[in-house]
């Protein structure tokens, strides 16, 4: 047959695209309706070369109940006489292309899902909403579009309630739940408030976070004696800030198992795992007078870490993050999977700022990250040893 003659199977995989890629903006009301699709009309050329053919595409579409109008034409042909061809389906609205390919059932779900939440917010409608919001129509159970339509009501009537989580009075909703789906939740709330993008989950909604908390291990004897003999602790910032404590020195130390591999050092308490958030050390008045060791990655995030470090203790300084430690155990390198965005981190010193621009420019390789696990211990407690020792401002570089 020829090519340009569309049988049913060829418009059905023509809507599909269609719909793949068009649903959205026909679910706001996009699109030129009827959607008209040509069939490819034969010249008499092309009856006479493959009439069996064409009687086929004549008679697929004389047959066709799947959908949509077929239009028809006559065509007067000097030797075949006067013809009904078919020459066009059209569809009347996305409904019917939905039921062509097979998704009508869930296409009438997501109009009417669509027309409640519009119904109730208005402002939910448009197309930059919809491309964040038409899975939630198409995909969720009755049960989870419940929640989320009850959960947003009372985020709206609710708009500081200062509650946790766990306290909202929605039925059905859990923490679990909503961890999945907190990024939407938080653009869905965004657009009933108009809140600025730079606010987060717990902000945009009004609701109060977890508090932060911090792990600490008082490897000093004396400083354990005054918390009841306690070496390893994890509580929330502003508990811990109650402690009487005055530590000589805040180690601060990325990962976790080397925090757990330190031996007791007098004056030292130690703080693991912070990563950025190693600004809540800001509220711990007892840490004030303390000399500040930061040892992290060799790697683009670990010197954004210990920027951010600096900011909060000014005097902080880096161990084991030179450029004697990253070529001595080069070997031992691995990838960094993303390298920060941060291009400019202005509280490096001159000799951090130059491994950093090695690493970003790929200067011993690309990407380039040395875990401070890899370290031999040994070698990274001695060197741990004569920094806890050291006058303050003698190991910069190290």
């Amino acid at each position: 047959m020829t090519k340009k003659l569309l049988l049913p199977e060829d418009v059905r995989a023509l809507l599909q695209r269609r719909y793949t890629n068009q649903q959205k903006s026909w679910l706001i009301g996009e699109g030129q309706w009827p959607l008209s699709v040509a069939l490819g009309l034969p010249t008499e050329k092309d009856v006479t070369a493959d009439p069996a053919g064409v009687r086929r595409w004549v008679q697929a579409w004389a047959e066709w109940s799947s959908g949509g109008s077929v239009s028809w034409m006559s065509r007067q042909w000097g030797r075949l006489g006067t013809q009904q061809l078919p020459a066009s389906l059209a569809f009347a609205t996305p409904h019917e292309v939905a039921a062509v390919v097979g998704d009508g059932s869930r296409w009438e779900q997501v109009e009417l899902r669509y027309q409640s939440i519009t119904d109730r917010w208005p402002q939910l409608s448009g197309p930059a909403v919809v491309s964040k919001l038409f899975n939630v129509l198409a995909e969720y159970d009755d049960a989870d579009f419940r929640r989320l339509f009850a959960l947003l009501d009372w985020l709206e009537r609710n708009p500081a309630s200062g509650l946790m989580v766990r306290q909202l009075p929605v039925e059905g909703l859990d923490t679990k739940w909503l961890e999945k789906r907190k990024g939407l939740i938080a653009d869905l709330v965004r657009q009933l408030r108009s809140v600025i993008p730079e606010g987060d989950f717990h902000s945009i909604c009004g609701l109060r976070r977890q508090p932060n908390r911090v792990r600490i291990r008082i490897l000093c004897p004396t400083l354990r004696h005054r918390v009841g003999g306690l070496r390893d602790l994890e509580a929330p910032t502003e508990e811990l800030a109650a402690l009487s404590l005055d530590p000589s020195t805040a180690l601060i130390v990325e990962n976790l198992e080397t925090g757990l591999a330190l031996p007791d050092l007098q004056g030292v308490v130690a703080f693991m795992k912070l990563g950025n958030a190693v600004s809540t050390l800001s509220q711990l008045p007892w840490i004030r007078d303390a000399r500040g060791l930061y040892w992290g990655d060799i790697d683009t995030h670990g010197f954004a870490i210990l920027n951010v470090a600096r900011g909060v203790m000014p005097a902080v300084e880096s161990l084991l993050m030179d450029e004697h430690t990253l070529m001595a155990y080069r070997r031992l390198c691995v990838e960094e999977p993303a390298q920060t965005s941060l291009l400019e981190l202005p509280l490096l010193t001159a000799s951090e700022r130059s491994v950093f621009e090695g690493l970003i420019t790929g200067r011993w390789g690309p990407r380039l990250r040395l875990e401070q696990e890899r370290i031999p211990w040994d070698y990274a407690l001695g060197r741990i040893r004569t920094a806890t020792t050291y006058p303050m401002g003698a190991m910069e570089g190290s």
